[in-house]
């Protein structure tokens, strides 16, 4: 059972909707946070909040396209206007990895992916930290790497790319904001088992058996809630002098 770590702060979650944003989303509010479930899939964002709600916590959802920064100001502005204040933020937002080799680039395909994973985290970034310096009192944000954001991997060009530059938004914005006392760290997911993986292994003709023990040291994928828990460390205080840092949920991949 969770405690209320969290309790009285005000969360938003991007890609609420599904998968780690989903388990990060109803983990926060067990925790005792109001949570913001924010995503462009509305049918399955209410499911989650509804969810939330049924187990006695306090959500609610906004519909938000976090490429497009007048969408994702209005998020930060609805939350305010919702629950009085921003206190926590994860970026979770991201579309399905690219597909081609480099040499082979979709270039609607790679814009796509920057603009959601890398551009989508920056605007974030920037309402979110600056709603959070107007209060006045401190923060914690969290965005969701990868272990691509680590190690290259084959047809996934855009992808690596953008995960790596998550890394390096995270340091910047750690940087330039420990003076406000908001703490902005990331979590570098391994192989988990989400609706994107399923539906990958799916498009192979594979199974968790067949690579499992390629991508884990534990011979198994890990689970949204795991990722989530990460999460949640980093944005409470038990994480209060941790910054520009980043945790790998990876079973020890990243290493190998």
């Amino acid at each position: 059972m969770i405690g209320p770590i969290l309790k009285d702060k005000v969360a938003i979650v991007t890609g609420g909707a599904q998968g780690m944003g989903a388990a990060t989303a109803i983990l926060f509010a067990e925790a005792g946070a109001r949570v913001v479930v924010a995503d462009m899939n509305e049918s399955d964002g209410r499911a989650v909040v509804a969810g939330i709600e049924k187990a006695g916590g306090t959500a609610m959802f906004h519909k938000v396209n976090v490429s497009i920064g007048a969408e994702v100001d209005a998020l930060v502005r609805a939350t305010v206007e919702c629950y009085g204040r921003l206190d926590v933020a994860v970026n979770n937002a991201a579309v399905t990895p690219d597909t081609r080799l480099l040499s082979e680039m979709d270039e609607s395909q790679f814009d796509r992916v920057i603009a959601v994973d890398l551009k989508g985290v920056a605007l974030c970034l920037k309402y979110q930290l600056s709603q959070m310096i107007r209060q006045g009192q401190g923060g914690s944000i969290v965005n969701i790497g990868s272990v691509s954001s680590f190690r290259p991997q084959p047809n996934n060009a855009a992808y690596v790319a953008a995960k790596h530059g998550v890394i390096g938004l995270t340091k910047v914005a750690a940087l330039e904001n420990g003076a406000h006392k908001i703490r902005v760290n990331a979590v570098a997911p391994g192989a988990i088992d989400t609706p994107m993986l399923r539906n990958a292994l799916a498009a192979m003709g594979a199974s968790e058996a067949d690579f499992a023990p390629a991508l884990s040291l534990l011979g198994r994928f890990g689970d949204a809630r795991e990722v989530a828990q990460a999460s949640l460390w980093l944005a409470s205080d038990l994480a209060s002098y941790v910054t520009g840092t980043t945790i790998n949920v990876d079973a020890g991949y990243a290493n190998r």
